[in-house]
């Protein structure tokens, strides 16, 4: 969607050259409109880092904002001020709230056999590879039929969060259901050929391909319903399932299992990285199959671990 702004357009059309994904266009621009509706739509060029400063600060101050919300704001104005205007901020002399660590909300075994039995057909396969492979939802929506290895049991995660792509497990279990939804997507390709369309492609992909959305490795392996506009191109395509579609199922599940802990798909990533540590697993291995750029990201889970942190117990079970 066009924006009514020839300059938040402009930024728009930058965003997409430099190959920035859909995500973080939409919220660059949500947070370069708002510093300028905060600036009393003063242009940017106008003014600079103490504007910068006092608008992030006014975010946590009044505006209440978690700290990874302000991060994203001050990453937009960034890329404004350094990538497209050319103009130096600066020391801001400005430091980020600081972030409380929390722990993450993690599911026993027995509480993920209770939600899974809850749950049915795709949207049960989706929680199944969330947990048995340690995925995001949309890494989950995201995967194509090149990106599953069925031989190896393993899962090509491309364009993950940071850009990176990755290598993680596949379950058996989840392999052998993964053979019915190719042979299903693959036919639902060839009916989508007839009439011209395929999968939505990389924008690049589609343009120095312009046939490539026929072959079957470009499929989505759990498509969406209805076909509708790529958001860059325009060309009408069939794009894969939204991940409320995921979330939808999983409450009531939650529900019926009897949980009481606050469960989201990403739950099921938490309880993957923790059950791989209390079975053992060197944590190196598991920062690589959450594609963690930091290990003390990944040691968050060690945290969660109670009896099995580090094979220490209480002291109270020594008398």
């Amino acid at each position: 969607m066009m924006s009514s702004s020839p300059f938040l357009e402009a930024i728009r059309q930058d965003i997409r050259l430099r190959g920035y994904s859909i995500r973080t266009e939409k919220s660059y621009l949500y947070w370069i409109k708002r510093y300028i509706l905060f600036n009393h739509k003063k242009h940017p060029s106008e003014i600079g880092a103490l504007e910068v400063k006092c608008f992030l600060s006014w975010l946590t101050t009044n505006g209440h904002v978690a700290v990874n919300t302000q991060k994203v704001a001050l990453n937009a104005l960034v890329f404004l001020y350094h990538k497209y205007l050319h103009i130096e901020l600066g020391d801001l002399g400005f430091t980020l709230a600081s972030k409380q660590r929390r722990l993450p909300t993690v599911l026993s075994k027995k509480e993920v056999s209770k939600v899974l039995s809850h749950l049915k057909g795709t949207a049960k396969l989706i929680i199944e590879i969330l947990y048995g492979s340690g995925l995001r939802v949309n890494e989950c929506l995201r995967l194509r039929i090149q990106d599953i290895n069925l031989d190896n049991f393993s899962l090509l995660i491309r364009d993950g969060k940071g850009n990176k792509d990755r290598q993680t497990l596949l379950s058996q279990s989840s392999a052998k259901q993964l053979t019915h939804y190719i042979e299903k997507a693959i036919v639902l390709q060839q009916a989508d050929n007839l009439n011209g369309i395929g999968p939505s492609l990389p924008f690049a992909q589609g343009k120095k391909y312009p046939n490539a959305y026929r072959q079957t490795a470009w499929m989505f392996v759990f498509p969406s319903k209805n076909i509708c506009q790529h958001p860059i191109t325009g060309i009408t395509c069939r794009h894969h399932r939204h991940d409320s579609t995921v979330r939808k199922k999983l409450q009531p599940a939650v529900q019926l299992a009897n949980i009481s802990k606050r469960v989201t798909c990403h739950t099921f990533r938490h309880s993957f990285a923790t059950h791989l540590l209390e079975k053992g697993r060197d944590i190196r291995t598991v920062q690589e199959l959450l594609g963690h750029n930091d290990l003390n990201t990944t040691q968050i889970y060690t945290h969660v671990l109670g009896l099995h942190y580090a094979g220490t117990s209480s002291p109270m079970d020594d008398l």
